[in-house]
């Protein structure tokens, strides 16, 4: 196997590892309009809510992103030609991915600066923003790569905005999306206790069979398109297993099919993908590929080498940040707002 191989590999399990942490992330984030209140509860007590729900993954989230930095540089060093043209092809979305990423960080780091709802409020359409946008988009450009794009010579992009929107590429987005809370809202079932465990679970419950037809219809479409056939069997097999676990209230179980099912998704697009990292819908001849989109040999062995010092300590790091905020949380541990004011009395 050769080095350019090897490092489309890599980039494969980065996107794999980013979609499976940050999934949950999003999901979370996704689901705090639904999980963040019940009926008849004053605004404090849906406050109280949605600070569990962002509790859940305030120790972690920032570490998670760390994984799509490291795919996107490990893109830009080892296949400086596809990150190129993959970015200024989809210049647009790329653009709406980052600000609402950007959006999610400052909400989330904001939220309890000040203690006043209405800022609360806007903090938490910068969440909500900042996953749903992410979640469809990420799944959107994938499917774009795996269905192919306008190439032209020198790998310059020759098409259009409207040329990313085709079903193949929405219906690949609206699969993340469902996963992606799905993913979540079990998530969240393992790490609350109390009413908001039960309430979670419920939501996964009714999510996990939409989810499940939306991503095996994609599943079938990659197939009957790309091949992939036994990645596609295991990610309808996940996501089947899913709908099993949540009605039998199997928490760690669910947690675990939706983990197959993400992983699964990202193996099938990458497979798909081997070796003609964007084909070219203008001819065959325009195909960026493995080979002629990698870096020099030299660039390769250099990023080997110094991935291979540096990845154990990052694993390391995570699992450890993991085993240390394990436990369950619940209303209960949440204290009094110390946020400021958002105005000065007598002012």
């Amino acid at each position: 196997m050769t080095l350019p191989e090897i490092w489309f590999i890599v980039i494969a399990v980065l996107f794999a590892g980013y979609f499976l942490l940050e999934g949950f992330d999003f999901g979370v984030g996704m689901l705090m309009p639904v999980l963040g209140r019940r009926r008849g509860e004053t605004p404090a007590d849906a406050d109280t809510r949605r600070r569990v729900l962002l509790n859940t993954i305030g120790p972690v989230w920032d570490g998670n992103e760390v994984w799509i930095i490291t795919a996107v540089g490990a893109l830009f060093a080892a296949f400086p030609g596809w990150y190129a043209t993959m970015l200024s092809a989809m210049y647009l979305p790329m653009l709406l991915l980052l600000v609402g990423l950007i959006a999610r960080v400052v909400a989330i780091e904001w939220r309890g600066k000040i203690d006043d709802p209405r800022w609360r409020r806007w903090c938490d359409v910068g969440i909500g923003l900042g996953s749903w946008l992410p979640a469809f988009l990420w799944g959107m450009a994938l499917a774009n790569l795996v269905h192919g794009l306008p190439i032209g010579a020198d790998a310059r992009f020759v098409g259009g905005v409207a040329d990313l929107l085709h079903p193949y590429a929405l219906l690949g987005g609206v699969a993340t999306t469902a996963l992606f809370a799905t993913h979540g809202a079990v998530f969240l079932s393992l790490k609350t206790a109390g009413p908001m465990r039960g309430d979670a679970m419920r939501a996964a419950r009714r999510l996990a069979v939409p989810a499940a037809a939306i991503t095996i219809a994609f599943g079938l479409w990659t197939w009957i398109d790309h091949g992939t056939p036994v990645v596609v069997a295991v990610l309808a097999l996940a996501t089947l297993a899913t709908v099993a676990a949540t009605t039998a209230g199997r928490e760690w179980t669910a947690f675990a099919t939706t983990s197959v099912a993400i992983v699964a998704h990202v193996v099938m697009l990458f497979s798909a993908l081997w070796s003609a990292v964007i084909p070219s819908t203008v001819g065959p001849a325009f195909d960026l590929t493995i080979a002629n989109a990698a870096s020099s040999h030299y660039t390769l062995t250099v990023i080997s080498w110094a991935s291979l010092a540096v990845l154990p300590v990052v694993i390391g790091y995570q699992a450890w940040t993991y085993w240390v905020f394990r436990q369950r949380i619940s209303t209960a541990h949440i204290p009094a707002p110390i946020g400021l004011a958002l105005r000065t009395p007598g002012r």
